[in-house]
């Protein structure tokens, strides 16, 4: 079995992205469509009816992307409402699934003097088989590097501009509305040219459910933001580094109601991050990070988290593993992606 995730490039008019794309990752795409149906306990008929009340959205706030969902499903040969499934992905059932620990520390705390943010995302163990690295160079917009999954056209990564964005899952917090996913969000977070621009992008976005953004930028800036169906929240800023997990800090949404939502290996696996980073503030490299991320005090549910035999969580089942780690250096425009553990698979460089 390799050892990495297959790599994708694409490159022209939203059109031709969608296409180049879907023609490449089709297999990845007709997979993950059926696991959706699969793990939602809808039909695929149900699925598309579902997401093609979303179309509006999509031509209201982000038109370029719905005609790059159009050049996918062209690409991949699927429906456009095929293609819309892939960025909904659970809230089209209103579920959210995954779990995550991430993390951003400035040029203060590391030898290079440079910035690293970054993340392990824990998914249900299949996604790996859905899994890629894509290489965007978009028209008239900044080139981009992702790992993805399944056609989604926005998630992890970062982009020419040293833009780069991680995400965790969270628990409770205000109600599910109509609006758009997060993935959406996402990629257009991977357009802006710095923090300031994604801020404003995010208030003026409209997201349907919850969820907690690790941002960076070129200038060595670092922010966190929760992000909830009412609007952005950021949490008291420490001032040294940032770590998150599946549980709010924000002191809007940090309550016993939501923690009770929360994933219970969430809180220790924030305490121990933040501890290893602590340990060696100022001197932190890659290879540190590298070994936090694969790090395993509370094992299995640990920051290298892996299968396991006990009760379900509010978020991701017993089988839920790691199945990418992530290391973004944004003023190197490099990103290091595992294909599944980092404690069994090597990171791979990939660079703009």
């Amino acid at each position: 079995m390799s050892q990495q995730y297959p790599f994708f490039e694409a490159h022209g008019t939203p059109r031709e992205l969608g296409q180049q794309h879907g023609e490449q990752a089709a297999e990845q795409i007709r997979g993950y469509l059926d696991f959706l149906a699969e793990s939602l306990q809808l039909s695929r008929e149900q699925l598309r009816q579902r997401a093609l009340r979303f179309q509006p959205l999509f031509e209201k706030f982000c038109p370029e992307l719905l005609v790059e969902a159009i050049g996918l499903a062209e690409g991949a040969k699927l429906t456009l409402a095929d293609s819309l499934v892939a960025q909904l992905r659970g809230e089209l059932a209103q579920v959210s699934d995954g779990a995550c620990t991430t993390f951003a520390i400035g040029p203060r705390g590391t030898a290079s003097k440079t910035t690293f943010v970054g993340q392990t995302s824990d998914n249900p163990p299949e996604l790996e088989r859905f899994g890629y690295v894509l290489k965007l160079r978009p028209t008239g917009k900044p080139a981009i590097l992702m790992w993805t999954f399944g056609g989604m056209l926005g998630y992890h990564g970062i982009n020419e501009h040293g833009v780069a964005h991680f995400a965790n899952a969270l628990g409770g917090g205000p109600a599910w509305k109509f609006a758009l996913s997060h993935y959406s969000l996402k990629r257009l977070i991977l357009e802006q040219r710095s923090l300031r621009d994604v801020l404003r992008l995010m208030r003026e976005f409209p997201v349907c459910s919850n969820g907690n953004y690790m941002l960076a930028d070129g200038s060595g800036a670092i922010l966190d933001v929760e992000l909830t169906s009412d609007g952005p929240f950021v949490p008291e800023l420490q001032e040294r580094f940032l770590v998150h997990s599946n549980h709010y800090l924000c002191s809007e949404h940090a309550c016993d109601a939501n923690f009770r939502l929360s994933l219970s290996d969430s809180f220790p696996r924030l305490e121990r991050m933040r501890a290893l980073i602590d340990s060696q503030f100022g001197s932190i490299t890659l290879a540190d990070m590298q070994r936090f991320l694969a790090d395993h005090d509370g094992h299995p549910v640990s920051i290298c988290r892996h299968s396991h035999a006990g009760p379900e969580g509010p978020m991701l089942g017993p089988s839920g593993k790691t199945v990418a780690a992530l290391i973004a250096e944004p003023e190197q425009r490099r990103l290091h992606v595992t294909l599944g553990n980092p404690c069994e698979n090597p990171f791979v460089t990939y660079s703009l």
